[in-house]
Order: C-alpha cells, then sequence, then structure tokens
C-alpha cells in the first residue's frame, strides 16, 4: 500500500505553476495603485477640471440645488453616497472650491486663504451653486454617466463644463511618482484668449494670483515642467522709517510671511523694530525699521530672506483617455476652446431635435383635429382599428414629415383630451409652429456659423460675470537681487595679521569693519599673494597680512596701487589693477613670480583714487638722486596678472604717500531701467547722466512730490508713479501744469529746487487728495500742446511756459493755465532745445573721437614691458616710470 501522506508529484508541480512570487505580487499591488492615485485622486481630467472629488461634490450639489443654502454638512453627507473616502477629503475639498469664489456661493465663516485660517465647521457653514455653476458646469443630456461606486446610483464620467474651469481655478496634486501644479489665471483673460483662439490667434495666458501681488513671468514656459514664477508681495514706503505690505504671494499667508521676517531679523538677515499685522478688509502688514536702516536695502533685503519673494514651479498635468498628459497652459486652453465649441454643437443638435419633434407633433395635432380624423375612430371597436384608422387618415399628409410617423406617434395623438380639441385655435396653432420654425432657422443659422456662435457665447459670459474679475496680480519684470549686497551688517571682520587669521570670532584681534555673514573677503599678503575667501569664524589665509576687506565681486571702481619688490631682478615694480572675479580659495600671485618678491606699498582706492608717493632709495644705492615722487595716474589700470612698470633699479628703503589722489577713472554713467524701476550701470534703460560722488538724483512723481536721492543702484524708483527722473542740476529751472483738485483747474508754475535734504519728498501741489501732477519739465524753452473746450468747438493751442510765468518759490501756487475747460495737456519739445541738444550730441562724438584718437596715440607698452630713452648714465636712477 502507498503512503497517503506523500505529496503527488503532478499536483506538486501544477500548484507551484499557479504560483505568484511575493516581489511580483508587490509589483501589481503597487502599479493598480499608483494608476488609482493618478486617476482618481490627485490629477483632473482635461474635460471639466476636476478631480473625482470636486466633480461629486458638484453633482450632489446640483442634485440638492433648489436655490436655496445648504448646510455644508449635508453636502457632506450627500457627496459620500458618490465619494468613498470619509467626510473629512469631502469638507476640506468643498471649502477649496468655496475659496476660489467661482463656482460655489458661500455663506458663513470660509476662513482666509490670506491670513490662514480655517472655515467653521460643517454645520456652521452653508453653500449653494453659483449662477455662472448652473450656466457652464451641468446639462444631463450632454453628461457620460456610470454607476457610483456601491451601484446604486449613477455620476458623472465628466461634467460638460463650457468654460476653461481647470485654468482659471488651478490645481495641486501629488500622486505616486507624479504630481501636477496648475496655477490659476484670469477669468476675464481666460474668455479673452477663447476668442482669439476661435479667431484663429495664438495665446499667450500668464497666471493671476487672488492674492494678487506682482509677479515675473519671464521663464513661466507656458506652466510646463521646468518653468518658474517669482512672485513678491507689494511693499510700499509709507515713511523713512515704516514699509507697508499690502499684497502677499501667493501660496503664503501673513501669518507665515511675518515668521519669516522675524525669522530673518533673528538671524541678522535684516534689521527691523517691530511688525505688526493690521490686516482687516485687506492685507497691510506694518514693518518698522531699525534706526538708521535705509527702506530701499531693506525691501530689497524682505525680498532676498523672506517670503515677501516666492519662487514656484508650475507643472501643467491633467488626464486625457486614463492617461496623465503633460500639456502647456496654451494648449489646455486650445483644447478646453474646442471642447466647448463641440458642446455647444451637441446642445444645438439636441435642440434641433427637440424643435423638429415638436413641429412633428404639432402638425399632426392640427391634422388629426381640423381633419376631424378623431371622429373615424369613434366606430373601431378595437385598439389596432383605432391605430390603422388614425395611421389611414394621415397617410395623406406624411411624405411632407421630416420622418416617418411611427406607432408611438399616433398613440400620443389618441391622448389628447377632448377639451383640448373642442377649443382648438387654428390660428394659435399656426403662430406656435411660426414660433418654432424661427428657432429651428436660428439654430440651424448657428450650426452652420458654429465658431461666431461660440464666441458670441463666451462674449456673453464676459458680459454677465466679467464684472469685478479684473486682473490682481500685476506683470513685472524683476531685477536680480544680490544676497550679499542687501544683507545687513550682523558680524565684525577682524584680523590678525601677523599670524595670519581673519574672521568675526577673533574679538580679541583688530577690528576692521561691519559686514554680513554672507560676505566674501579679499586678502594681499606680504609676500604679493591674494585670495578671496568666504567668512567664517576664524580662518587661517597666511602670515603677514598687509590688506584685508569685504569683497564686491565686479567692482570696477575698486582699484588697488601696488609697489613690489621682484625677486628675480631686484627692481621695484609698479602696477596698478582691479581684482573683478576670482576663484573663492585660490591663491593668485600679484608680483612676477620670482622667490623673494614683496610688497613694499599698497592701498586699495574705492573710487579709482591715483595718489603721489615719495621714494626713498637705500644710502648705498648708486643712483645720484636716491628721493623722488612717483604719481600713480601716469600708469594706466591693467589687470591682476600684470607684471607692471619698472619704478626703479636700484633698493628702495622706503615709500610714503605725498599726497592724496583723486579719481581717475571719471564719472560713473547711471542708467534708469523703467521695466524694473531701478538704477543700473549696464546701459539698461535711459541715461540719466554721469554722475560724481556729490552728484544727485532728482524725481518727480504723479502725486505731486519731488525728491532728492543718491545714485546708488540700491535705490528704488517705482515706474509707475514717476513722471521725471534725471540727473539733477541745482540752477535748473522747473516747469510744471499740476490739477487742483478742490477748484478743479490746471495751474502752471516754474521754480528752483530750493531744498537740499536726500530721501526727503516735498510737494510742489495742492493738499487737496484729488490733486496731481500732470506736466514736468526742465528744458530751458518748454512747451505745451493743450487741447480746450470753447462751447461746442474744441481748439489746439501751443503755450510757451517760460512765457508764462516768472520763476517763483517752489512753494508758489502758480498762475491758472486756461480760463476754458482743458481736455489734455501733451509736452512738446521746443525748437530751439531740439537744436541744442543736437549740437550737444554733435560735441560729444567729436569729443569722443579725439578722445579715441588720443587713446590711440598714447598707449604706452605691454604689461611687464620697458620702454627705452636716450639719457646720460648718471640719470639713469630718474627714470621714474621705467
Amino acid at each position: 500500500m502507498s503512503d497517503t501522506n506523500t505529496p503527488n508529484p503532478n499536483e506538486e508541480d501544477a500548484r507551484l505553476h499557479d504560483s505568484v512570487p511575493v516581489t511580483g505580487m508587490y509589483k501589481d499591488w503597487f502599479l493598480d495603485y499608483a494608476s488609482y492615485v493618478i486617476l482618481e485622486r490627485a490629477v483632473p481630467a482635461i474635460e471639466d477640471g476636476l478631480k473625482p472629488v470636486q466633480r461629486r461634490i458638484l453633482h450632489a450639489m446640483k442634485e440638492m440645488d433648489d436655490g436655496r443654502f445648504n448646510k455644508v454638512a449635508n453636502i457632506i453627507g450627500q457627496s459620500m453616497q458618490y465619494h468613498p473616502h470619509g467626510d473629512a477629503s469631502i469638507g476640506d475639498a468643498i471649502v477649496n472650491l468655496g475659496q476660489k469664489d467661482l463656482l460655489i456661493e458661500t455663506q458663513g465663516n470660509w476662513g482666509d486663504i490670506r491670513t490662514g485660517d480655517g472655515a467653521a465647521a460643517s454645520r456652521y457653514i452653508e453653500a449653494r451653486l453659483s449662477k455662472f455653476a448652473l450656466e457652464v458646469v451641468f446639462n444631463p443630456q450632454t453628461t457620460e454617466w456610470q454607476l457610483s461606486y456601491d451601484g446604486r446610483k449613477r455620476e458623472p464620467i465628466t461634467l460638460p463644463v463650457k468654460f476653461p474651469l481647470l485654468l482659471a481655478q488651478g490645481v495641486e496634486g501629488i500622486a505616486v511618482g507624479l504630481s501636477t501644479k496648475i496655477l490659476p489665471h484670469n477669468f476675464v483673460e481666460l474668455i479673452q484668449g477663447s476668442i482669439a483662439i476661435l479667431n484663429g490667434e495664438r495665446t499667450n495666458i500668464l497666471p493671476d494670483f487672488p492674492t494678487g501681488g506682482l509677479a515675473d513671468f519671464s521663464e513661466y514656459n507656458e506652466g510646463l515642467r521646468g518653468g518658474k514664477v517669482k512672485v513678491r508681495a507689494r511693499i510700499e514706503e509709507e515713511d523713512n522709517k515704516t514699509l507697508l505690505i499690502k499684497d502677499i504671494p501667493f501660496g503664503t499667508t501673513t501669518n507665515s510671511l511675518i515668521d519669516s521676517i522675524i525669522k530673518a531679523n533673528d538671524k541678522g538677515k535684516i534689521k527691523i523694530k517691530k511688525v505688526v499685522d493690521n490686516t482687516a478688509k485687506d492685507v497691510e502688514i506694518q514693518v518698522q525699521l531699525a534706526p538708521g536702516q535705509s527702506p530701499d536695502m531693506t525691501i530689497d533685503a524682505l525680498y532676498a530672506f523672506t517670503d515677501c519673494e516666492v519662487s514656484i514651479s508650475p507643472n501643467a498635468c491633467v488626464i486625457i483617455e486614463d492617461r496623465p498628459v503633460f500639456l502647456s497652459v496654451n494648449d489646455i486652453l486650445a483644447y478646453n476652446t474646442n471642447q466647448t465649441k463641440q458642446l455647444l454643437k451637441r446642445e444645438l443638435e439636441i435642440r434641433k431635435a427637440e424643435l423638429m419633434e415638436k413641429l412633428l407633433f404639432s402638425s399632426l395635432e392640427k391634422i388629426f383635429i381640423e381633419n376631424r380624423i378623431y371622429r373615424d375612430i369613434e366606430e373601431c371597436e378595437t385598439w389596432d382599428a383605432v391605430i390603422e384608422t388614425i395611421d389611414r387618415g394621415l397617410d395623406p399628409f406624411k411624405p411632407d414629415f421630416y420622418r416617418e410617423i411611427t406607432t408611438e406617434d399616433i398613440i400620443r395623438l389618441t391622448e389628447i383630451k377632448i377639451k383640448r380639441i373642442s377649443k382648438f385655435d387654428a390660428f394659435k396653432a399656426d403662430e406656435l409652429m411660426r414660433k418654432l420654425q424661427e428657432e429651428l432657422k436660428e439654430v440651424n443659422y448657428n450650426l452652420k456659423h458654429l465658431t461666431a456662435y461660440a464666441i458670441k457665447y463666451y462674449e456673453n459670459l464676459l458680459t454677465k460675470y466679467g464684472k469685478g474679475r479684473e486682473r490682481k496680480t500685476e506683470i513685472r519684470t524683476f531685477d536680480q537681487i544680490e544676497a550679499t549686497v542687501v544683507a545687513a551688517n550682523n558680524a565684525k571682520l577682524y584680523v590678525n595679521r601677523a599670524d595670519g587669521f581673519v574672521g568675526f570670532g577673533l574679538k580679541k584681534d583688530e577690528f576692521v569693519c561691519d559686514c554680513s555673514d554672507l560676505d566674501d573677503i579679499i586678502v594681499f599678503r606680504r609676500d604679493g599673494v591674494c585670495v578671496v575667501t568666504k567668512i567664517q569664524e576664524k580662518g587661517f589665509v597666511g602670515k603677514d597680512i598687509i590688506h584685508v576687506a569685504v569683497f564686491r565681486k565686479g567692482d570696477e571702481r575698486m582699484v588697488y596701487n601696488l609697489i613690489y619688490l621682484d625677486g628675480g631682478s631686484g627692481r621695484a615694480m609698479v602696477k596698478r589693477f582691479q581684482v573683478l572675479a576670482v576663484t573663492r580659495d585660490r591663491e593668485y600671485d600679484l608680483t612676477k613670480g620670482g622667490k623673494g618678491s614683496k610688497v613694499l606699498y599698497m592701498t586699495a582706492n574705492a573710487n579709482g583714487e591715483a595718489e603721489i608717493v615719495t621714494v626713498y632709495l637705500t644710502q648705498g644705492a648708486k643712483a645720484k638722486i636716491k628721493v623722488f615722487d612717483f604719481d600713480f595716474s601716469s600708469i594706466e589700470i591693467k589687470g591682476r596678472a600684470a607684471g607692471g612698470n619698472i619704478l626703479t633699479k636700484y633698493p628702495v628703503r622706503k615709500i610714503q604717500l605725498k599726497m592724496q589722489g583723486v579719481s581717475t577713472l571719471g564719472g560713473l554713467d547711471i542708467y534708469y531701467d523703467s521695466s524694473v524701476g531701478r538704477l543700473n550701470t549696464d546701459q539698461r534703460g535711459k541715461k540719466i547722466g554721469n554722475f560724481l560722488g556729490d552728484d544727485r538724483i532728482l524725481v518727480f512723481y504723479k502725486s505731486g512730490e519731488y525728491e532728492l536721492t543718491t545714485f546708488e543702484l540700491t535705490n528704488r524708483y517705482e515706474s509707475a508713479d514717476v513722471l521725471l527722473i534725471e540727473k539733477f542740476n541745482p540752477e535748473g529751472v522747473i516747469s510744471c501744469i499740476y490739477y487742483d483738485g478742490a477748484s478743479k483747474t490746471y495751474f502752471v508754475k516754474r521754480f528752483l529746487i530750493e531744498t537740499t535734504t536726500i530721501n526727503k519728498k516735498f510737494s510742489v501741489v495742492s493738499d487737496h487728495r484729488q490733486s496731481y501732477l500732470k506736466v514736468v519739465s526742465t528744458a530751458k524753452q518748454p512747451q505745451v500742446k493743450v487741447q480746450l473746450q470753447k462751447g461746442k468747438e474744441r481748439e489746439e493751442v501751443e503755450y510757451d511756459l517760460d512765457m508764462l510765468i516768472d520763476v517763483k518759490g517752489w512753494k508758489a501756487i502758480g498762475n491758472k493755465l486756461s480760463s476754458h475747460p482743458i481736455l489734455d495737456i501733451q509736452l512738446i519739445s521746443s525748437v530751439a532745445e531740439s537744436e541744442e541738444e543736437e549740437e550737444t550730441a554733435s560735441s560729444e562724438t567729436e569729443d569722443s573721437a579725439s578722445s579715441s584718437e588720443e587713446n590711440t596715440t598714447t598707449e604706452g607698452f605691454d604689461v611687464g614691458s620697458t620702454v627705452e630713452f636716450k639719457v646720460k648714465k648718471d640719470d639713469e636712477e630718474q627714470l621714474g616710470l621705467f
């Protein structure tokens, strides 16, 4: 007998063949889970722009809709029939939809996206569908349906939305190995973009955030992966000691923004005294500055070190035919626009079919009554006989109908009540059919001209719902803020010259300057080596330090004057150079590199100054003249690696400063870039002028105020507010025309700038809140073209402002420009002014050419070379430059 416990080899092989490895099971389960999360939870469908939970909420609200508000708790309960993931997720999704203020009208405390405050409990707040949602989101006739998760109800696969809802609301979702982030766009601009697409034009829509603020979309990349949007808070300068934050960046709250400001202050990046949150109806965060802090620098620092500027990376991903697809926002808009057009076509076709059916039955009814067919069925004894009799009575008219008459049509005729037959009015029947035919004609026309019909549909949406939905976010181009430039000085730099240590932790050693913990420092050693390194608590840079300072990359104004002993030849060499860009922690030799080379004299000059020094030779030198002067302005500024020129071939005992020098770099050309409201030296925007140390900038604002400022590149001038910005000429006469809000009249005045206070605004218009500056000019003979209303006639008059009024004080009221109503004022340039500008330009061109020629003929010699002159042997020690 065989052992019954012994396994059958065949059965064992079959069982092993059917088994699945654990790794395979995990792989399948993971893929199923990932697909479910992507398709059913995180990523929206392109058709309606909704995630499943949002779609089910809107469907449940439509079922409940009776025009009145419903408790959100009730809406959650209704939605749970379709969404099997609990009430918490549904409640959060409803609040999110309600805060977007598009599809849902809210009542109660729904929280605030600006402050981060949450909504009240669902039993305390109410909601209902907006009129906009009822018009564009729902249509049972064009909706595709599916069974709910338990099979008891049906729910929409997608809603037939006739609007780019996905782009209007924006969406963010994180799935398994996939995420989506589509930024919200402006309601009005989306409709205008859809109309443009229907007209065959290409669109370029840009986001618009409900929190407002400023945004730079230069790297938006149409919302695709790899793009970037910079968003800034709107910061205003209330006075020299207070800043006001009016709008906050999208994705932040007033609380998180204040926390980031306090954190930056604690780290020493900015210096403020207090932050006060005055947010109520509108956002207002008051930032009180610490004493001595520049408002402009602090604004830049807020952008650099706090959430006043954030960077958002869009990633437009949508579900198309059950697959995630990456599309640009412009492609999504084109898809939604075409979908809307097709939905409108389906609605027209459905309406056409309904009208034709109504016309058909109205005609049948009229024939049935007027031809008294109903009397023919009085003698019929069976139901089939009744149907046959009516059908036979309709035979003469059947060719006129657009389709065959069915049994169902005849049954409907038998259902007409005798009361309706007795009161039948042929005229009213004809009138009804005429209206139906007119409507059918209109529907057919719209089907033939579908594009024009879709455009009209969008225009109607814009008219009905566009008011109050204008753009909130201002489109700007941002300048690059260097963190090291705007960081507050939160550290002190010390140096131990002998031992070669620098840092902010050497508090017992020599103090150098205040600095930031973000700064780089530059060090020069006695052996002629230069090194740039990151500031730290204590860092070794080499012994015998002769100069240490904060390093500013690319600073072309900083010039170093150097005399060194060349160890190879024994000569004293002289050079002037700049250090513009270096590799951090790399040592650069400023000498020729010979053994024994060392620095004899060195100065760092922030504005390219060139001093005069006295050189003393040793007593044993063979030179006849052992003391002579050298002027650094006699040599050119060259690169860091230049060997320099020979100062003397004899041994040098000491070098002393004889006379402080002046700048050899000339003035600084300053430009104003109105796109970012900043000054620059990169030739971007309008040239303001060439500036030296004490020069000032004159700025006039539309509000009627002016101020004098320095030409620091960190200054900020809001281009939307600036009426005039130029180099200040103390002797220049200001001519201006301003509107007086009290008298509703334009006044003209001419005056000199008599104030000297820097960064303080002075008003040249009346104190009325509606007063403003219309025209301002510093031209010698300014002219304006004025459009006057004389009775029923309009007349243009040109005025020479210098002839209208004499120069008076800046506080003077001025004279009335005209006794007639003024429609428009435009500043025009005078002929004399134009001629003078041409002469100036011509003169500058000649000077430039002359300067170019001089430069060409007076260039000396290459780096490290010498120039030979015929001199007596006894005078060799006085070669000066050689």
